[in-house]
Order: structure tokens, then C-alpha cells, then sequence
């Protein structure tokens, strides 16, 4: 999940040179953990799977039966909704705006929760997965934007990985609670944490961006000067505000397709769904929803709920140490750290599984899967995790931002739905026991 934007060739806003270094307000520390919130909603709905599927396939803790196929689709189904929602969420974040966006999401969430705790068939779990991959795919470009929009520059790399430490704590919450509940129960918890993203939303303000594309200038202001504080001078920042939607708008055309094809604004979008495509391509999503299940089939040493347990622990750790880095290292060499690690780890427990199921002795080397799983999961939260995100929203074009960020997280959600629905496929084809 995904987060934001630094100062750049294109950027937001623009403050004069000789203004001092600019504060974290405590308004923009609220505003971003509040969509931070949303966040972690999506990570538990991310990982609800892992825990769930094993206690959902068996049959005395279900009232209905489920096969390895639906197994597959309760997976699937909620990224391949996610690429609807992402779709969708382009126009939505334009027309209704950012805050409204997010904050439509909240209710349908608890919906989709409800759906799955009180399921009596495969129809209703799959019914509320879809509906929580909707709100999940809108969610995934509107929090980037609206922190890209809020955030200043100077802060951006420090808060804007906010939404991806609690999308960790999200997932993390899910891998330990789903240790002690069944999947029904663990549905309720999710139902439940929609509920202080809600409240929070209500307390933070609409883009200073979006009220100027709507010509609400005094709004704007107002948005800006709780967001910077009482004392701050918000003239010259939102002078820059309106300078950037007047050239953006004289530069735009109608159609919205010519606009992302256009040569200045075609390699920025490549850039982005590249990064998008080898996020995915990891395999991460993969590892995140079925975690329990291949520690359970590995034959590790350690219980499977505690791998995972572990795994989780990491994802969220590693989050602090790229913060600490993303400015000081800079984006393309975090991502060199984060394609290495991954390759050599995924190299490393591919080749353990192929000397297990060759019938292989690797009782000595059980805790393998468990060390490859975490160095793997550091190296992704360093990099691939949280940048192809951050630059989502650092390299659009102002113009063409709502647009091209709806095709990049569509496409991002698409890759996800292949790659989480093609795992079980493969492993029932090659091993039908899964």
C-alpha cells in the first residue's frame, strides 16, 4: 500500500526560496495518520486470507464447503475488484474530491466484513470480498494523492511512508489475531476497524488543490492554514497552487487518453507502471495472502502461525529503517538493495522447495524458509514496497495526475489478481493436496 510525493520537476506547489525550512504542523501529522488509517484497513484486508483460508477449508469450522477453486477466487477476487475500484477512483477523487473519496469507503468496509463474518455460503464471502477490493482499489490512489497534495515537500518522505507502516501494522494485526480466531471471528475484527478511520476523516480538511480546481479560493485558504498552522504566511503557497492548476488547465485538452499519450507525460506514466508491474512480479501479495499456508506446506521447523507472526513483525519493522533511508540514500538506490535481496531469497527458497518435494532430507536447514521469508520481506519494505508508491505521486504530471494514477494503480491491481489467483492454481496443479 502504498506513499508520496517530494518536490520535483512537477510539482504541487511551489514556496519561494528564501523561506526558512518548513515545520511538521501537527494538522499534516493528524491529516496523515488519519488516511494512514485507511491504510491499515487495507493491510488487514490484504492478509485476511492467510489465516483465514485454513480454518475456512476445513469443514468443522464452516457450515458450507469450499473447494481449492473457491479457496483460490476468495483470494483473487479481491484484487481483481481492486482493479475496478482503481479505475473508478480516477474520475471519483476528481468529481466528489480527495477527503470525500477516502471517506466514502468507510461504510462499504464495514459491509464487506459483515458480508464475510455472517457468510452461510462461498457466494457471501466472495460477495464481501469483492466489495472490500472495490473500496480497497479506490482507497489505493485517493490516500496517495491526497498526502501528495497536503504533505509539504520537506516532509513527504518521513510522513508519506506513514500509509505504509500502518498498512504493516494492518497486516500484522491480522497474522496475530488469525493465530487465535477462526475465520469468521477475524471478519468481525475487521468489520471493526473501519470505525475510528471514519471519525478521523471527519477531522481533516478537503485538498487546498481540489478546492482551487473548483474555483473556491477563500476554502483553499482555509484548508491550507490549518494544515500549516495559525502563524504560517500561506499566501505564497497557495499563489503556487493556483499558478500550477492555470498552467496545468491551459496545457490540458479534452481528451483525457491524448493527455497520457502525449510524449512529456507517456515516459513518466511507463516509469510508474514499470515500477507497478515489478512490485507485483516479486510476488509479495503471493507471500502476504497465503503465508500461513507455505510455511504450512514447507515443513518448517517453527509453527507456521508463529512464521508468520515473525513475518509480520519484520514487514512492519522494516518500514522505520526506510524512512530513515528513502531521503538519505535516495529512491533508485533503495530499489537496486530491494531487487537484490528479493532475488537472492526467492532463488534461496525455490531451491529448498525443489530439494524437498525430490525427496531431499532438509530437516537440518527447516529454519531456511523462515530466514528467507524474512530477508525477503525486508528487502520489499526497503524498496518495492513503499517507492514505486512514492513515485507514483512524484513524477505524474499535475495534469494528468488523476488520470494516469488511476491507470497505474488499476494496473498495479490487475498484476495482483494474477499473481495471487495464478499461486493456488499452480500449486493445486502441480500438488492437488493444498
Amino acid at each position: 500500500m502504498k506513499i508520496l510525493m517530494r518536490a520535483d520537476t512537477h510539482v504541487s506547489f511551489a514556496l519561494p526560496a528564501e523561506e526558512p525550512k518548513a515545520k511538521c504542523t501537527t494538522s499534516q501529522i493528524l491529516a496523515a495518520l488519519s488516511v494512514s488509517m485507511g491504510s491499515m484497513v487495507v493491510g488487514f484486508a490484504s492478509a485476511y486470507t492467510s489465516p483465514a483460508l485454513v480454518s475456512m477449508l476445513d469443514r468443522n469450522q464452516t457450515s458450507f464447503d469450499m473447494d481449492i477453486n473457491q479457496a483460490s477466487w476468495v483470494g483473487g477476487i479481491m484484487p481483481l475488484a481492486g482493479l475496478a475500484g482503481g479505475i473508478s477512483g480516477g474520475p471519483l477523487i476528481e468529481y466528489l474530491g480527495r477527503k470525500n473519496t477516502i471517506l466514502g469507503t468507510a461504510i462499504p468496509f464495514i459491509v464487506s466484513w459483515l458480508l464475510i463474518a455472517c457468510a452461510s455460503n462461498v457466494w457471501m464471502v466472495l460477495a464481501g470480498r469483492a466489495l472490500s477490493g472495490f473500496c480497497v482499489g479506490i482507497a489505493s490512489l485517493s490516500l496517495p494523492v491526497y498526502l501528495g497534495e497536503t504533505v509539504q515537500p520537506e516532509v513527504r518522505g518521513t510522513l508519506g511512508l506513514l500509509p505504509t507502516a500502518f498498512g504493516n501494522i494492518g497486516i500484522l494485526l491480522c497474522f496475530i489475531t488469525g493465530k487465535y480466531l477462526d475465520w469468521s471471528s477475524l471478519a468481525f475484527l475487521g468489520g471493526a476497524l473501519p470505525v475510528p478511520f471514519l471519525i478521523l476523516m471527519f477531522l481533516i480538511p478537503e485538498t487546498p488543490r481540489w478546492y482551487v480546481s473548483r474555483n473556491r479560493e477563500d476554502q483553499a485558504r482555509k484548508a491550507l492554514q490549518w494544515l500549516r498552522g495559525k502563524e504560517a504566511d500561506v499566501d505564497p503557497e497557495l499563489k503556487g497552487i493556483m499558478k500550477s492548476h492555470n498552467e496545468a488547465e491551459r496545457s490540458a485538452s479534452r481528451n483525457a487518453i491524448r493527455d497520457l499519450l502525449k510524449r512529456s507525460n507517456l515516459k513518466p506514466l511507463l516509469i510508474s507502471l514499470g515500477l507497478m508491474f515489478f512490485q507485483q512480479l516479486s510476488g509479495i501479495n503471493a507471500v502476504i495472502f497465503y503465508t500461513v499456508t507455505i510455511f504450512k506446506d514447507a515443513g518448517s521447523t517453527i509453527d507456521e502461525n508463529l512464521c508468520t507472526i515473525i513475518v509480520g513483525v519484520v514487514n512492519f519493522g522494516a518500514v522505520f529503517v526506510a524512512t530513515i533511508l528513502i531521503d538519505r540514500l535516495g529512491r533508485k538506490v533503495l530499489l537496486y538493495i530491494s531487487d537484490i535481496a528479493m532475488i537472492i531469497t526467492l532463488m534461496t527458497l525455490g531451491t529448498f522447495f525443489y530439494l524437498k518435494n525430490t525427496g531431499a532430507d532438509v530437516s537440518n536447514v527447516g529454519w531456511l524458509p523462515l530466514a528467507s521469508f524474512v530477508v525477503f520481506v525486508v528487502g520489499f519494505s526497503l524498496g518495492f514496497g513503499p517507492i514505486p508508491w512514492l513515485m507514483m505521486g512524484e513524477i505524474l504530471p499535475g495534469k494528468i495526475r488523476g488520470s494516469a494514477a488511476s491507470v497505474a494503480t488499476a494496473f498495479n491491481w490487475l498484476c495482483t489478481f494474477i499473481v495471487t489467483k495464478a499461486f493456488v492454481d499452480l500449486v493445486g496443479k502441480f500438488r492437488p493436496t493444498f
